[in-house]
């Protein structure tokens, strides 16, 4: 089963639940900031990701700019900020077993079909 965190209110996560539907796999689509992820999941999700912590965070954020990006944090703490604002987290998260990638550009998907 391919797992989906989307946020309906984002183009690129429209865009890459379309290119989920098209394959014949099955789709659980979690609505991230409706069913909010803890820190255990999201640690999951972000070494299944191969990613650091800060590089899921929406640095653009209105929110990030004016709340926490001048402040320091260790790892633990930003997915702490994630999953207490999970608006900050970036979106798509697409993840096929042990694969997982984050959709932008849409097409990334591809890589964990």
């Amino acid at each position: 089963m391919i797992v989906i965190y989307h946020n309906p209110n984002c183009s690129k996560s429209r865009e890459s639940l379309e290119i989920l539907e098209t394959t014949k796999e099955d789709i659980q689509m979690i609505k991230y900031l409706d069913h909010t992820l803890g820190s255990e999941k999201l640690s999951k999700i972000i070494k299944l990701l191969k990613i650091r912590p800060i590089e899921l965070i929406r640095q653009n954020e209105i929110l990030w700019k004016e709340n926490f990006k001048h402040l320091e944090f260790t790892d633990e703490e930003l997915v702490e900020v994630m999953c207490k604002y999970p608006q900050l987290i970036e979106r798509p998260i697409i993840i096929n077993g042990d694969k997982a990638v984050i959709g932008r550009p849409p097409t990334k998907i591809l890589d964990v079909l």
